[in-house]
């Protein structure tokens, strides 16, 4: 099973928010105020105040960036282990669970996949396709993409000449994070999840790598079963405490 407190981290930087904070060892961060991970408080050490003062300084934190507080919440890792019946008793509500997955990298490069180190036109036009979402919703995802660190790759399917399934992958070490995985609506159902999986991981062993990781929502069974034919496995579940 993956160690949440390796690849919490690594994913941190994988996928970077625009603006982070520390408050001792939480850590804020905020972009503009829709993907999870990166508008949310990771609370996974002493933060270096009461619990109840920490959690009043985040909220302040975000509430002057006009977005309602967050917090990532990993069972058994975040800190203080009663987190969870503070944030229920001031009015917060868990959602969104996702499935922190890990495993080999163990795929080819595709003949119909190429690697970019950039996230083109192309790319961006497959990732903001309307049917995954509202345009800032979007635009936010892909300034997150753009902020990856290098080693980087951002993979492009065509099918008939035409741009058909797009992900990332980003590596640190031994470690590299799958991301962004879409495919056109039009072009669903014929194995291309596979096929862009498999042109990710072989980029990230490339990269040097040795294993992956990704998030997934746990009521995805569909990803969750492809990932695991692929030899990855169930690592950690967290969740989104939001107030309101």
């Amino acid at each position: 099973m993956i160690d949440p407190a390796i690849v919490e981290p690594i994913a941190a930087r994988g996928w970077p928010a625009a603006e982070a904070d520390p408050l001792g060892e939480w850590r804020l961060y905020a972009s503009a105020g829709h993907s999870g991970r990166i508008n949310t408080c990771w609370a996974m050490g002493d933060p270096g105040l009461p619990v109840d003062e920490a959690i009043a300084r985040v909220e302040a934190w975000y509430a002057r960036r006009g977005f309602p507080p967050r917090f990532k919440f990993i069972n058994g890792f975040s800190w203080p282990d009663d987190l969870a019946e503070r944030l229920q008793a001031r009015g917060y509500r868990s959602n969104t669970p996702t499935l922190t997955m890990g495993g080999p990298l163990n795929g080819a490069l595709g003949p119909d996949a190429s690697i970019a180190n950039f996230p083109g036109d192309t790319f961006r036009s497959v990732f903001a396709d309307p049917a995954f979402g509202h345009d800032d919703d979007a635009r936010e995802r892909l300034d997150a993409l753009g902020r990856m660190p290098a080693p980087r790759g951002y993979a492009l399917i065509t099918v008939d000449c035409q741009p058909a399934a797009v992900g990332a992958c980003v590596v640190e070490g031994e470690w590299a994070g799958i991301l962004g995985m879409r495919t056109a609506p039009v072009f669903r159902r014929q194995g291309l999840a596979r096929r862009l999986f498999r042109s990710l991981t072989a980029f990230a062993r490339a990269a040097g790598a040795r294993q992956g990781y990704l998030q997934v929502d746990e009521t995805n069974a569909t990803a969750i079963a492809l990932y695991e034919s692929e030899g990855f496995e169930a690592g950690y579940l967290y969740r989104y405490w939001v107030k309101g």
